[in-house]
């Protein structure tokens, strides 16, 4: 089996490189690690806070180690603030990856999966309605909007509102796709995002959580950081230790609710703040990528076709394939591996079917869709630094000869 180390030099890799312009980047971070007074969270991840919120149009963003991280740090901060009670049943997009599920499990809530649409791979407002009628006590649904595509996220937004299920968004694989005038993760409470090796923006590792909730960005802090209120603006502070009778030599070592160490350092914020630079660039030549991948698919009738029509901007993160039977899968997979193509899995497929899952929720979900996809589905690079040479060969592999 081939593994990561040995990929061949002339393989088309899902990633090329650890950072947009890498040498300049690899040039800046070792003047600023020789010359940076700490390294542990600090100055660098409070300004990409700000940047990234900028950048995305919300008002908060909480800078944490890893998007896992973030969605670890989101429902535990809502359990924290009692928006959500263990207990309560929680929808989540089934095609999705395994740190989206996994918080929920692990917090003593029941995930309920949702199927996807064939025709953009993510959860629909239909979906929804159609698990309500079975199950109508759901309190949230945490969607992944999947490899930069979205279902009508405007209309299941609203269902969601008028319904009284909190929405929250993955949008780790998403980062730039835009609905309705909107960025994919501003349709809900709060979002989270990844910076990891390979996805939209790069700080090696790396993740965050959007809101526009003033309650919510202040436990996530709190979460991301032992449960101590140190990096709590100076009123919030004081009104914590007030109300709890802390003194502040106490303080430094007081926690006041459930968390993690999930906190960021100055490395990952220094790049950050350099790659956050290259926001729309990366989006704009990771569309430019799909829609001509999206022509090849179009025309050929082997492979189901995405439809797109609907959003403004489609930031793509990997360029999915879906085959209309086992048979076509096999032959079009023999033919990328024959080519030194680096492929993989939709995500993890329909995550129901992950060992994890089946281990610790005793439930049976018939998800024909995602099931479909899992058997038949598989991914290749859309990265912003593929070559004219590369989107040829690749637009080529699909293409109907």
């Amino acid at each position: 089996m081939q593994t990561y180390t040995e990929v061949k030099k002339d393989q088309i890799k899902l990633i090329k490189s650890s950072f947009y312009d890498e040498v300049n980047t690899k040039e800046k971070l070792v003047e600023f690690i020789r010359n940076a007074p700490i390294l542990s969270m600090g100055e660098q991840c409070a300004k990409l806070e700000e940047e990234f919120a900028k950048k995305q149009g919300c008002r908060y963003s909480a800078f944490v180690s890893s998007g896992s991280a973030a969605n670890l740090i989101l429902i535990q901060a809502m359990l924290n603030l009692g928006y959500l009670r263990k207990g309560d049943k929680v929808a989540f997009s089934a095609l999705t990856w395994a740190t989206n599920v996994m918080p929920l499990i692990q917090l003593g809530l029941q995930p309920v999966p949702l199927d996807c649409e064939l025709s953009n791979l993510n959860v629909s407002s239909g979906i929804l309605k159609s698990a309500l009628e079975k199950e109508s006590d759901i309190k949230a649904l945490f969607l992944t909007n999947v490899l930069g595509f979205s279902a009508d996220i405007d209309v299941l937004s609203k269902f969601c509102a008028d319904n009284n299920i909190l929405l929250l968004e993955d949008n780790c694989e998403s980062l730039g796709s835009k609905v309705a005038g909107k960025l994919l993760g501003n349709y809900g409470l709060a979002s989270t995002f990844s910076t990891f090796v390979g996805h939209h923006l790069s700080t090696i590792e790396g993740g965050f959580v959007c809101t526009n909730d003033e309650n919510l960005v202040e436990m996530l802090r709190l979460v991301r950081a032992h449960g101590w209120d140190r990096n709590l603006p100076e009123e919030n502070k004081n009104k914590l230790r007030n109300e709890n009778n802390i003194d502040y030599f106490y303080s430094r070592y007081t926690f006041y609710d459930l968390a993690y160490n999930t906190r960021p350092t100055e490395i990952q914020g220094f790049l950050g703040n350099i790659q956050v630079g290259f926001w729309d660039e990366i989006v704009a030549k990771r569309e430019r990528n799909f829609f001509i991948f999206h022509e090849a698919v179009k025309s050929n009738d082997d492979l189901i076709h995405l439809e797109v029509g609907h959003m403004d901007t489609v930031s793509n993160f990997a360029m999915p394939i879906v085959f209309k039977d086992k048979t076509l899968f096999r032959k079009y997979k023999d033919k990328f591996e024959s080519r030194n193509v680096e492929i993989r899995p939709v995500i993890a497929g329909n995550i129901s079917r992950q060992p994890f899952f089946k281990k610790y929720v005793n439930r049976d979900s018939h998800l024909e869709n995602a099931d479909f996809i899992h058997e038949n589905g598989l991914y290749f690079a859309n990265n912003p630094e593929l070559t004219d040479e590369e989107v040829n060969v690749l637009s080529g592999l699909i293409s109907r000869k």
